[in-house]
């Protein structure tokens, strides 16, 4: 027969296991299984008189680097902090739960509708917004929200908590910070996205997004010195795709790689039927700055089709150099080493452009549209362009000037001292066959003259 103090002793270890049954051990805060019972317990409360709630999704915005910066014990740090300060803020009655990593969840009693959701989720994103403390650092985050009203967007807490999600993967989309409520017009957004992810690894499958190319000519004399590859899609169902939609999302779902080699492939292919002075200009996005295995990427595929990496020019942009400034330089270093140029993409609309010349070595800088488009109607525009080249000239850096749309933004720029430039003006991007129809009535080999004359 149980004696009582063994009865008690074992009520005691059931309760201890129901309880880190019920809490996440890092932060102490209840984690999936307490939220479901709180779901549980207010629709019991509700069920004679249904009224709506409300559960909310926070997710911090780029938290990974944190771990890679400053190591996991630091993010662990972090994930505390953030804890403290939701139970701190959360209303009576609401409950705050931590999921899987940097996501942290909320079930809100009292929350009937979009307007308050919104409020909420506000005060929340300036909470968690406030610098972290580290010890000898500071650290800033902000955060994304989704919310899903009870029981409009679900009737139980894994629809509630899907509507969530969906809702939180548009605050992601939109940039960071954002809040975003569940609605059904959200639901069809995030339907067609799904769609477009789906149709696009299909066609990165079957090869069938397709590389034009843009020419970049000399401005002393109009010759094409090279070509921008570009990517196009024009998919059966969905018709002309624009890279501002595709190549992000392919960024965003973890298929840039495939994406990009399949696009570097195509262009290297191609640009072996161009004459041998002309080069290759590829972009390369922030994902691939931020992979260590990008560089031995790039001169795989190069060297299987052949191509000589000193007719390759990569473009990578500020923004994607600070994601992960060391990688970046790894990746450069190599690349460089092998003889592929390297081009500072959209300059002058980062925030430390000067900086990213100071610390990275580049062979050529590409001038920004918005400059260039307004060189001949703003004089600010012209001196910032006077200001670049001369910088330029003094680090021996040559400069393409993009978005050059008529013949007095030509003449202004090369009066200027600009090398080279590139836009309608000189030509649209135009797929592998035009491009060479393109050559065969522009391009003037100066290798050819001289055969003649000899």
């Amino acid at each position: 027969m149980m004696k009582s103090a063994d009865i008690a002793f074992l009520t005691v270890g059931q309760n201890e296991l129901q309880a880190m049954a019920y809490t996440d051990p890092l932060t102490g805060l209840g984690n999936r299984n307490r939220m479901r019972d709180k779901v549980l317990q207010i629709s019991a409360e509700r069920a004679s008189d249904p009224a709506p709630f409300t559960i909310g999704i926070v997710n911090l915005d780029s938290f990974k680097p944190i771990n890679d910066l400053f190591g996991s014990t630091a993010g662990d740090e972090i994930l505390c902090q953030v804890a403290h300060r939701l139970r701190a803020c959360i209303p009576d009655g609401a409950l705050v739960t931590r999921h899987d990593g940097d996501e942290f969840a909320f079930v809100l009693p009292l929350i009937f509708e979009r307007a308050s959701a919104e409020k909420f989720g506000q005060m929340i994103r300036e909470v968690l917004s406030a610098p972290y403390d580290l010890g000898n650092r500071n650290v800033r985050l902000s955060a994304s929200l989704g919310f899903s009203i009870y029981p409009f967007a679900g009737e139980d807490c894994e629809e509630l908590l899907k509507s969530a999600e969906t809702a939180l993967y548009r605050s992601k989309r939109r940039g960071r910070g954002q809040i975003t409520v569940y609605s059904r017009e959200i639901a069809q957004e995030m339907k067609r996205a799904t769609q477009l992810e789906q149709a696009l690894r299909n066609a990165i499958i079957s090869d069938a997004i397709d590389v034009h190319f843009q020419p970049i000519v000399s401005l002393s004399n109009n010759q094409v010195v090279g070509f921008e590859a570009l990517a196009r899609w024009n998919d059966p169902d969905l018709g002309f795709v624009s890279p501002g939609v595709f190549v992000p999302l392919a960024e965003e779902r973890g298929f840039i790689d495939a994406l990009s080699e399949a696009l570097l492939r195509k262009a290297a292919e191609a640009a072996l039927s161009w004459p041998r002075e002309l080069f290759l200009s590829f972009n390369l996005s922030s994902a691939q700055l931020m992979d260590p295995g990008t560089s031995s990427s790039v001169l795989s595929i190069l060297g299987r089709v052949g191509f000589d990496p000193h007719r390759l020019e990569l473009e990578i942009t500020e923004t994607a150099v600070m994601s992960s400034a060391d990688t970046a330089h790894r990746i450069i270093a190599d690349l460089r080493a092998a003889g592929v140029r390297i081009s500072l993409d959209d300059f002058g609309t980062g925030q430390s452009s000067l900086g990213r010349l100071r610390d990275f070595i580049f062979d050529k800088i590409k001038i920004d549209r918005a400059f260039v488009s307004r060189i001949n109607s703003d004089r600010a525009s012209e001196h910032i362009i006077k200001a670049i080249l001369t910088m330029c000239e003094g680090l021996e850096l040559e400069v393409v000037a993009e978005g050059i749309e008529d013949y007095a933004e030509a003449v202004k720029l090369r009066t200027l001292g600009c090398g080279m430039g590139q836009g309608y003006h000189f030509g649209r991007p135009a797929d592998g066959i035009a491009t060479l129809r393109f050559l065969h009535e522009n391009y003037y080999d100066p290798t050819m003259a001289e055969r003649v004359s000899a």
